[in-house]
């Protein structure tokens, strides 16, 4: 990946982490560019929507405090992508990252 994608894609790239309307302008914006650094935090902020949901059904199907710990994770993991995007580095999220890097891979 190059420096110059970087630079290009950074503001999208933090862009895609502020809500999801974040990511769909993110990601609409970028369909003519093909920025991968704006892709690879894409699919990154996909997954993270999908553990906040996941952790939202736990806590109230499941247990709250469980849910509510998986909230937790959920936010200090968005955290930690929000900032690798705003720094301008391809910083896979511990554990999960690279099976949503596979799971979106059909987003480039």
């Amino acid at each position: 990946m190059e420096n110059a994608d970087i630079k290009d894609g950074k503001t999208l790239a933090t862009v895609a982490y502020i809500t999801p309307l974040g990511l769909i302008i993110a990601i609409s914006l970028n369909l003519e560019k093909k920025n991968p650094y704006i892709f690879f935090h894409a699919r990154q902020m996909i997954g993270l929507i999908i553990m906040l949901i996941f952790s939202n059904v736990c806590e109230k199907h499941v247990n709250s405090w469980f849910g509510t710990a998986l909230w937790f994770v959920t936010f200090v993991s968005w955290l930690y992508c929000l900032i690798y995007a705003i720094i301008g580095e391809y910083k896979l999220l511990p554990v999960l990252g690279q099976y949503f890097q596979d799971w979106f891979k059909n987003l480039k």
